[in-house]
């Protein structure tokens, strides 16, 4: 069994006739949806694990990200358009929501961020990275938590894909993904 990185639903289905895939790595969370088009079906379809990573949307979904000043220089985040104004300030109107719900639930926003992915298939594993042992934490518990149908409804519909502003890459990295677009 081997594992795929970043990759159509055709082209997982391709290599599985080839050799069975035991998982498929893809970017997956309230802010980055594509997998839903066809690739976690897939993955059920023929037993194979998805794990996300990115699962908090590389720290915007947690508020780590106030400004691109916070940003070192070199970091990845610089040069993604969601990052960049004017997509940044229209993104960030989504997470006074997404705190309002946090707090209903008692809950942080990784914790309910992360129990989003999570509650989208027995198959879907998360890999949120951390520095930190709270977070850690946190994350952890994220597996035990139950959300409802409603707030489900809620939070997908809060990050539809077409509610979130600009493309998840600048075009020429995008170019060299293979993966289903909105």
């Amino acid at each position: 069994a081997i594992g795929l990185s970043e990759v159509s639903a055709d082209s997982i289905k391709r290599a599985n006739n080839v050799h069975s895939i035991a998982a498929v790595q893809s970017e997956y969370s309230l802010w980055t949806r594509n997998p839903e088009i066809a690739v976690l079906e897939t993955c059920k379809h023929i037993g194979a694990a998805f794990i996300a990573f990115s699962p908090l949307a590389r720290g915007f979904l947690t508020e780590q990200v106030t400004s691109l000043e916070v940003l070192v220089e070199g970091d990845i985040r610089r040069g993604m358009p969601r990052f960049n104004e004017p997509h940044f300030s229209k993104n960030k109107q989504l997470l006074s929501a997404l705190k309002s719900i946090a707090q209903s639930t008692n809950l942080t926003l990784a914790q309910l961020c992360l129990a989003w992915v999570l509650h989208q298939g027995e198959h879907v594993h998360v890999i949120p990275g951390t520095q930190n042992n709270t977070h850690l934490a946190d994350n952890v518990s994220a597996e035990k938590i139950v959300l409802s149908a409603e707030q489900l409804t809620q939070l997908s519909a809060l990050f539809s894909p077409f509610s979130v502003s600009g493309p998840r890459y600048p075009e020429a990295t995008q170019a060299e993904i293979d993966t289903e677009e909105f």
